[in-house]
């Protein structure tokens, strides 16, 4: 069994038991969160349920591990014979959850 779900403006391939990055904070460690935006599910008998855009009644039950944050993405503009230079970067927060269980 597995669901492909949309988190952050990604998609995401999750099966219980596994593991899984989102964009952004979600919680707390430990706390229990539900994944509504379901795309797709397909059951262990091979049956699919595809949604338009969602699967009605479909959700992914997952646990929080924590957080983390990503490299660090600099970013470089400059105006050649100008003297114009500007340096500016970001590092993205990711949130860890452990997949519990798919219902649908």
């Amino acid at each position: 069994m597995y669901a492909i779900i949309q988190s952050g403006g990604h998609q995401l391939k999750v099966t219980p038991g596994g593991r899984a990055t989102l964009a952004g904070t979600a919680g707390d460690p430990g706390a229990e969160l539900t994944l509504d935006h379901v795309l797709l599910v397909e059951k262990d008998g091979g049956e699919i349920l595809t949604g338009a855009p969602y699967v009605a009644n479909a959700r992914v039950v997952a646990i929080v591990d924590g957080e983390a944050r990503g490299p660090k993405i600099r970013v470089f503009k400059k105006k050649r014979r100008k003297g114009m230079r500007r340096t500016k970067g970001h590092r993205a927060v990711y949130t860890s959850v452990r997949i519990k269980e798919i219902q649908a």
